[in-house]
Protein backbone atom coordinates (compact mmCIF):
# COMPACT_ATOMS: atom_id res chain seq x y z
CA UNK A 1 0.00 0.00 0.00
CA UNK A 2 2.58 2.46 0.89
CA UNK A 3 4.53 1.77 -2.94
CA UNK A 4 1.27 2.71 -4.21
CA UNK A 5 1.03 5.78 -2.37
CA UNK A 6 4.22 6.63 -3.53
CA UNK A 7 4.24 6.43 -6.63
CA UNK A 8 1.21 8.59 -6.72
CA UNK A 9 2.77 11.05 -4.97
CA UNK A 10 5.93 10.73 -7.56
CA UNK A 11 3.33 11.14 -10.24
CA UNK A 12 1.43 13.86 -8.64
CA UNK A 13 4.77 16.04 -8.37
CA UNK A 14 5.81 14.80 -11.63
CA UNK A 15 2.34 16.56 -13.12
CA UNK A 16 2.92 19.70 -11.15
CA UNK A 17 6.72 20.09 -12.35
CA UNK A 18 5.66 20.22 -15.81
CA UNK A 19 2.49 22.19 -15.60
CA UNK A 20 5.03 25.19 -14.95
CA UNK A 21 6.41 25.07 -18.38
CA UNK A 22 4.55 28.05 -20.08
CA UNK A 23 1.56 26.66 -22.58
CA UNK A 24 0.73 29.51 -25.26
CA UNK A 25 -2.50 28.31 -25.90
CA UNK A 26 -3.42 29.05 -21.93
CA UNK A 27 -1.85 32.59 -22.88
CA UNK A 28 -3.93 33.70 -25.86
CA UNK A 29 -6.68 32.26 -23.76
CA UNK A 30 -6.36 33.98 -20.81
CA UNK A 31 -5.47 37.10 -23.34
CA UNK A 32 -8.84 37.14 -25.14
CA UNK A 33 -10.60 36.43 -21.66
CA UNK A 34 -11.67 33.37 -22.77
CA UNK A 35 -10.24 31.04 -20.42
CA UNK A 36 -12.84 32.54 -17.76
CA UNK A 37 -15.73 30.70 -19.85
CA UNK A 38 -12.82 27.08 -20.08
CA UNK A 39 -13.32 27.61 -16.34
CA UNK A 40 -16.90 28.51 -16.21
CA UNK A 41 -17.72 25.26 -18.56
CA UNK A 42 -15.73 23.20 -16.10
CA UNK A 43 -17.47 24.23 -12.91
CA UNK A 44 -20.67 23.62 -14.47
CA UNK A 45 -20.05 20.17 -15.52
CA UNK A 46 -18.37 19.41 -12.31
CA UNK A 47 -21.39 20.95 -10.50
CA UNK A 48 -23.52 18.89 -12.37
CA UNK A 49 -21.68 16.00 -11.51
CA UNK A 50 -21.57 16.42 -8.03
CA UNK A 51 -25.59 16.80 -7.89
CA UNK A 52 -25.99 13.68 -10.15
CA UNK A 53 -24.15 11.82 -7.55
CA UNK A 54 -25.57 13.26 -4.54
CA UNK A 55 -29.09 12.64 -6.27
CA UNK A 56 -28.03 8.45 -6.86
CA UNK A 57 -27.03 8.87 -3.02
CA UNK A 58 -30.12 9.94 -1.84
CA UNK A 59 -32.17 7.37 -4.03
CA UNK A 60 -30.06 4.32 -2.99
CA UNK A 61 -30.70 5.36 0.58
CA UNK A 62 -34.04 5.33 0.46
CA UNK A 63 -34.47 2.39 -1.21
CA UNK A 64 -32.24 0.67 1.36
CA UNK A 65 -34.41 2.23 4.32
CA UNK A 66 -37.39 0.46 2.30
CA UNK A 67 -35.82 -2.66 2.17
Amino acid sequence: MNKIILFLLGVFCSCIAEAQNKVEMADAMRSNGKIYVVVAVCLTILFGLIMYVYSVDRKITRIEKDK
